[in-house]
């Protein structure tokens, strides 16, 4: 673990895993310790990954003003690991919420970014939403699954305005492509990882400006991928196509059978495509 200094002086951690050109990877959560992550399904064997704990998770310090957990305010920490790593241009992986950072990067920071990554992405930065209709189309595939009466119970209760914490780990397996033990450790895990605070605060009022984010993503020049899980709740292949139509050079993954986590319910279905978009791509926005 090495740790750099904020803008604000607070002192943040990431780890880095595997050999090659860096790619700078943004948990999601949101504020969620980045060890959920783990090794991304083995992608380091591909590229050096730079995992950033965002501030107030993991290992990163918690910072003296708690409202510079706002997911704009902490563009500048990115800009500062880009500056400690001593790179003119990132490549950037943004998973969930992560991505919504991400997009943030480019709008405030274009000339920064060369390819990016977005995986099972949020599109609050953008201004969308997913409707009942499309979150109904990956959760209706499930329903022979043993777990589904009572996790679709949960989802209708909140859909209703009764969200609980019980509630939302009853959803639990719709963010999942397989209900296994692996899966279930995963997401037992994510109460002592996540930084509640830190997350009531990430989409406070003002931290994301819609049209600016969608003005940068459309004049773009460098290449994205977007990849989410065929029966992902958090982030339906229907909504993820709608954020491709705002992004000239987008490209558009849905990983078959996957859900939330995608490089836990099939490493190699994740890192192939994730792997040959990064190779293929390597470079080509510095000649344009």
């Amino acid at each position: 673990m090495t740790t750099f200094a904020a803008p604000d002086g607070t002192t943040l951690a990431y780890r880095t895993i595997g050999g090659g050109a860096p790619l700078v990877c943004l948990p999601g959560g949101p504020m969620r310790d980045s060890a959920y992550l783990d090794d991304l399904g083995g992608l380091g064997a591909h590229r050096t990954l730079v995992i950033l704990d965002l501030r107030g998770t993991g290992r990163s310090a918690v910072p003296a003003d708690v409202s510079s957990y706002r997911c704009d305010r902490m563009v500048d920490d990115v800009e500062a690991l880009r500056v400690h790593l001593g790179l003119d241009r990132l490549d950037v992986l943004g998973h969930s919420a992560g991505a919504n950072l991400a997009m943030q990067y480019v709008t405030r920071h274009p000339e920064r970014v060369d390819q990016l990554a977005l995986v099972n992405p949020s599109t609050r930065a953008v201004g969308l939403t997913a409707t009942a209709a499309l979150r109904e189309e990956v959760t209706r595939v499930r329903a022979a699954e043993p777990w589904f009466p009572a996790a679709a119970a949960a989802l209708d209760s909140m859909v209703a305005g009764r969200s609980s914490r019980d509630a939302w780990q009853a959803i639990g397996p719709f963010f999942y492509g397989r209900w296994d033990t692996s899966a279930q450790a995963h997401q037992a895990a994510e109460a002592g990882q996540r930084n509640d605070e830190a997350a009531q605060i990430f989409a406070a009022d003002g931290a994301f400006d819609p049209p600016a984010t969608r003005a940068a993503l459309a004049a773009h020049r460098g290449p994205v991928l977007l990849l989410t899980g065929e029966v992902d709740l958090g982030a339906p292949p229907g909504l993820i196509a709608q954020l491709a139509g705002l992004i000239p050079h987008a490209e558009l993954v849905v990983q078959a059978g996957a859900g939330h986590y995608p490089w836990l319910d099939d490493a190699e279905a994740f890192t192939v495509p994730v792997a040959a978009f990064l190779s293929l791509h390597r470079g080509e926005t510095r000649r344009w």
